[in-house]
Parts: C-alpha cells; sequence; structure tokens
C-alpha cells in the first residue's frame, strides 16, 4: 500500500535478492496516484525483467482488489503526500513548536490523517486476506499508527517497524571494525532497544552472546566528548548509561531544534520533494533497470532490508530476533501489557512475540509515559473525530502549545488538515 512512494524499488530489490528463501508469486502494488503508480510500477517491472521476472508485479488502484488473498501487506503510506508534511513541519514553526513529520504537532497532523486510511485497509484484509495474512507498517508515525492498529482492529496480526533500530546496529558494527579491523556479521548481533518508536533508549550489545555494552557506551561517550557540537551531551549519557535514539534530541535540547528550523527554507520535506523529483524523472527513463545512486538522498537506509528480514523470518519460521512495534504482553514487568512498545521481539510462523525485559529507568519512564498518555489520546481522537480528546492529546505532550494556546494550534491543525479530516467536520 503506497506502491507508488520512491522507497519502492528498494522494496522490489529486498524481495529479489530473497526469492530463494521467500519465494514470492505476486507483488501487487496500490496506490491512489495513478501517475506515480505508472512510473514507479513500470520501473520495478523493468527491474524484475532484468532480473528474469521471478515473480509478477500487478499495479492496481483497487485497496480491495490488493489485498484480495494476500498473505503479508506492507502500508508505506502518506496521506495528503509531501504538500501534507511541509505543512506539518510549517504548522510547528508558526506556533512556535516542533515541526517535525512523527513527533510533536505535525506527529499528531500526520497521525490524524493516516490511522483512518491504514484502519481501512486492515479492515478490508480481515474480510479478503488469507485468515493468518501479516500487516507491517511502515507508515509514520509508526509506533502511534501500530496502537491504533492493535485497539481498533486485534483480529489482524499487524506489526509496526522502523529502520531506526537496524540504522544504529549497523553503525555499531562499523564502528567496531574500526578497532577490530575486520567484518562481523549483523545476524550474529543484538541491540536491545526499549521505548516507543522515535522515543526509545538502546540499552545493550552482544555478539555470539557476549556483552560488549560497557565498551560500546565507553567509545560513544569519548566519542561525544570529542565533538564540538555534539547531539547528545556526555555527561547525560554517562549518567544514563544508555544511547538515545536521534529523535531524542527533540525532547532533551528543544530550544536547539527551534533554532535549527529558523533556518527554514528549506525544511526537510521541501528538500525532499526536489529529491523525489530528480528520482521520479529517473525512474521513469525505459532505460533504468537498477535502482539509481539517488535514491540514497532518500534516507530511510536499511528500509528494504527490515522488510524482507522481518517477512522472511515469518514466513520461514525462523524465530529470529527483530526490533518491533507490537503490544508488551506483560514483557515488561509493572509496565501496561497493552502499551504499544519499540522492543526486541521473537519473529516466527506463531508470530511477532516480545522478549521480556527489565523497565527502564524512571527518568526515561516518565517521558515515555506522557507520549504514551498522547497517543492513546491521539488515536481516540482520530477515530471518533473527538475534538476534546484531540485538545487533551496537545495538552499532555511534552512538545505540545502552552495550555492557553492549546485552542489556537488545534484549530489551526483542522483547518490546514481541513480536506484530509472528515472525521472533524
Amino acid at each position: 500500500m503506497g506502491g507508488g512512494s520512491t522507497y519502492t524499488p528498494e522494496l522490489v530489490n529486498g524481495f529479489i535478492e530473497r526469492i530463494k528463501t521467500f519465494p514470492l508469486d505476486e507483488l501487487w502494488l496500490m496506490d491512489i496516484d495513478a501517475q506515480r503508480l505508472e512510473i514507479v510500477g513500470g520501473f520495478a517491472q523493468r527491474m524484475l525483467a532484468e532480473k528474469g521476472s521471478p515473480f509478477k508485479i500487478v499495479l492496481t488502484q483497487d485497496q480491495k482488489a490488493a489485498v484480495r488473498d494476500a498473505n503479508y501487506v506492507t502500508t508505506q503510506l502518506r496521506v495528503g503526500k509531501m504538500p501534507a508534511r511541509v505543512a506539518d513541519e510549517y504548522l510547528g514553526r508558526r506556533h512556535g513548536l516542533i515541526g517535525q513529520e512523527t513527533t510533536g504537532v505535525g506527529g499528531m497532523a500526520k497521525a490524524l490523517r493516516t490511522i483512518p486510511v491504514i484502519l481501512s485497509i486492515a479492515n478490508d484484509m480481515q474480510k479478503l486476506a488469507q485468515p493468518d495474512a501479516l500487516l507491517v507498517n511502515f507508515t509514520n508515525p509508526s509506533g502511534l499508527v501500530t496502537e491504533a492498529l492493535f485497539q481498533q482492529v486485534p483480529r489482524v496480526q499487524s506489526v509496526g517497524v522502523c529502520n531506526v533500530a537496524l540504522t544504529t546496529k549497523m553503525e555499531i558494527l562499523n564502528g567496531m571494525k574500526e578497532f577490530i579491523g575486520e567484518d562481523m556479521s549483523p545476524e550474529n548481533a543484538e541491540l536491545k532497544t526499549l521505548g516507543l518508536n522515535h522515543l526509545s533508549w538502546h540499552y545493550g550489545f552482544t555478539i555470539d552472546g557476549n556483552d560488549l555494552w560497557p565498551e560500546i557506551m565507553q567509545g560513544f561517550i569519548e566519542h561525544l566528548r570529542k565533538e564540538e557540537s555534539p547531539e547528545f551531551d556526555p555527561v547525560s549519557i554517562e549518567i544514563l548509561g544508555m544511547m538515545p535514539n536521534s529523535y531524542l534530541r527533540y525532547y532533551y535540547y528543544t530550544d536547539r531544534m527551534l533554532k535549527e528550523q529558523e533556518k527554514w527554507p528549506p525544511s526537510r520535506g521541501e528538500e525532499v520533494m526536489e529529491i523525489e523529483k530528480d528520482l521520479l524523472r529517473e525512474y521513469a527513463d525505459p532505460s533504468l533497470k537498477e535502482p539509481p545512486a539517488d535514491l540514497m538522498k532518500r534516507g530511510g537506509a536499511y528500509y528494504s532490508t527490515v522488510a524482507t528480514q522481518l517477512l522472511n523470518a515469518h514466513y520461514n519460521n525462523l524465530g529470529e530476533i527483530h526490533v518491533c512495534n507490537v503490544r508488551q504482553q506483560g514483557a515488561i514487568p509493572g509496565w501496561d501489557p497493552n502499551w504499544v512498545l519499540e522492543m526486541p521481539c521473537k519473529v516466527d510462523r506463531e508470530g511477532i512475540i516480545p522478549l521480556p525485559a527489565e523497565p527502564l529507568p524512571k527518568a526515561c519512564f516518565g517521558l515515555l509515559a506522557q507520549v504514551k498518555t498522547y497517543e492513546q489520546l491521539t488515536v481516540e481522537a482520530a477515530v471518533k473525530g473527538d475534538r476534546k480528546a484531540l485538545y487533551e492529546a496537545l495538552m499532555v505532550h511534552p512538545l505540545g502549545p502552552q495550555v492557553d494556546k492549546v485552542k489556537e494550534v488545534l484549530e489551526d491543525l483542522l483547518t490546514t488538515n481541513k480536506r484530509f479530516l472528515p472525521q472533524f467536520a
């Protein structure tokens, strides 16, 4: 779903590379944008033909046809396309708040637009897809959208995924290579992560069961100390003993991030719009049969790896450990078992099973609990068109407006997104 995405060729490549273990018959690319679907889908079909057509690619604008009899459904869509992302960014900036597509008021706006669409896909899956079909959600804000799926369509097996954990694991392995002088297999390495999507902390790292976290943290802290403008304060990191997800900059260093966005234009969304124009121009070239180098400018490193590894582990009953967004089901003692968390999970034919872990320190839990409350209120607002829940969600979010400014921001958000939010009409 969202088959016209500029990410799609990378995903297709991932399926081609795993065809021996993941015997795909048909890959349906569904998108409501006929032009993008034709360009991206046509390029994907040329890629496949170049590799001997190991499976069939079908292009459609019909959501129900796309999910009918499906074993797996992945969602990578953006309601309102890139202009809506830019509007989210400038919504925050207008009110002196963080303007970002997954965090703060921008993330809220995106969630409100996205949740009804993702739920409609899940409801169609419940009626039309294979009984044990798995929905893999990449659409941001991934954790919040997955929270809505578990709440509203519990009969459909679903999971939220993100590339951040794998990217961090690869960065750690590449950093270790400099000291050890040899490549290490990512399959033998495990990064321990806990939190919410884009609000998580890495707290452990093992290779073949050997704990290397003390050395990794020492190296990370030393690196921060050498930086003229470090991403995180080394004293705070030393106190925590954990490596924060980079999105925590918006919470820990809000003033700094606000100053950064004062340099716009261009915002990141505006940059991506230009990158996508170039990519689509390249994809439309009938002679192009391999993903172009410019695709790396789009971001989302290891996107296809995350997607295809998870599906492969599920299909082949491998019992691999992947960092996913799922209901924690009591794996974290003392926390609400119904919370959707980002955490290591065992992936096999039985499903996506969260692995037991110790709770985060109170210094992390306080922030997490506040944002989880915001997520639950936002789901309620998105599903019911509930302005009271929306108001309360803005009140409780750590990056939201002061209480006497909530109504002003709320009305701006709803007005800016009016055509995408019929539930609030």
